[in-house]
């Protein structure tokens, strides 16, 4: 597919390293340092804290707006759980058609369609399905299969570290992170977690606790990311470094038709504009979207990263910080 293909290496001649929380962005650059001063407008309107990461994957050129500061991943974690999935299938420990049984304690609560869907556990999903479902609708069921498939939060940061990406955290599944989020303390043996189980205790939470849990998230590192570390993950993917050829193309596939999201990156753009991205959200003022802007003309790709936490609005202002972000990243690559 001609929009997934790896593009010629380029010199890197053009790179500029920017942190809005520290030294001067784009000094040979006064186009970034516009589009700096343009993001810390938008900023403003998130209701929150926003961070941003930017690299432009032709040239090198960069920008990085409160780049090193740890964001609350939420759902787009599941971009690095597909790396350490897929590597698996690349060194021939898994199979894209291995099937595998779900069991009661797979169901899980929050986004996706299998615990809505499936009953009865007992079902056999290959993991290829499992993949696209974790992807493309968010599945958290799915996503927890996934993970447990691809070895745990442990395995995820250590091919991280493997690719010489820093500043991501995989540590919890998603129903543990729920859990966390919303002041549910223990919960019962995944064999005993139906979402009946998890929806009791989660009514059990009283609000003081919920609103505890909540500020709890914001300073709790785990399953967070910085902007610069996913930016540069999400470069190493389109650049063919973190997975063989046939998975590269199968990942950013399966990220160009993600179903979820359509307001944030993709919201101001021109529809025909191809993005391959992967959302998160926790409604707890944590909106995100990263991916990677295919830019008409012939004008080459954006990585591009946009977090937002802490926001006192609702989520439609949060959406709408994230697509502005990529209209002026977008504006500002296609005519630069």
């Amino acid at each position: 597919m001609k929009t997934l293909q790896i593009a010629a290496a380029v010199a890197l001649t053009c790179t500029i390293n920017v942190a809005a929380a520290g030294a001067q962005a784009g000094r040979d650059d006064l186009g970034l340092r516009r589009l700096e001063q343009e993001l810390a407008h938008i900023a403003t309107f998130s209701g929150g804290k926003l961070g941003v990461g930017v690299l432009h994957l032709e040239s090198g050129r960069e920008l990085f707006f409160n780049g090193d500061e740890a964001f609350p991943m939420a759902s787009t974690y599941k971009v690095p759980i597909a790396v350490q999935l897929l590597t698996l299938v690349d060194s021939g420990r898994l199979r894209l058609d291995s099937m595998i049984t779900l069991r009661p304690g797979d169901l899980h609560p929050g986004s996706g369609t299998i615990s809505n869907l499936l009953d009865d556990p007992g079902v056999a999903l290959s993991v290829r399905n499992l993949l696209e479902l974790m992807l493309l609708i968010s599945d958290n069921s799915a996503t927890d299969v996934v993970l447990r498939t691809a070895g745990t939060g442990s395995a995820v940061n250590a091919r991280l570290r493997a690719l010489g990406v820093s500043g991501i955290s995989v540590d919890r599944p998603t129903v543990r992170l729920i859990a966390d989020a919303i002041g549910i303390g223990t919960l019962p043996p995944e064999s005993e977690l139906t979402m009946r189980r998890f929806g009791e205790l989660a009514r059990a939470v009283p609000d003081s606790a919920q609103k505890a849990a909540a500020q709890r998230l914001y300073r709790d590192r785990r399953d967070t990311a910085t902007p610069e570390g996913m930016t540069r993950l999400l470069a190493k993917i389109w650049r063919g470094e973190a997975l063989s050829r046939a998975n590269t193309d199968l990942l950013l596939d399966i990220m160009r038709r993600c179903e979820t999201g359509q307001q944030r990156i993709k919201g101001l753009l021109p529809s025909d504009v191809v993005v391959m991205h992967k959302t998160g959200t926790l409604n707890l003022g944590v909106a995100n979207d990263v991916g990677i802007i295919t830019l008409p003309n012939n004008a080459g790709h954006v990585a591009l990263s946009v977090f937002v936490k802490e926001s006192t609005l609702d989520a439609a202002a949060q959406e709408r910080t994230i697509a502005h972000v990529a209209r002026a990243v977008y504006d500002y690559f296609l005519f630069k």
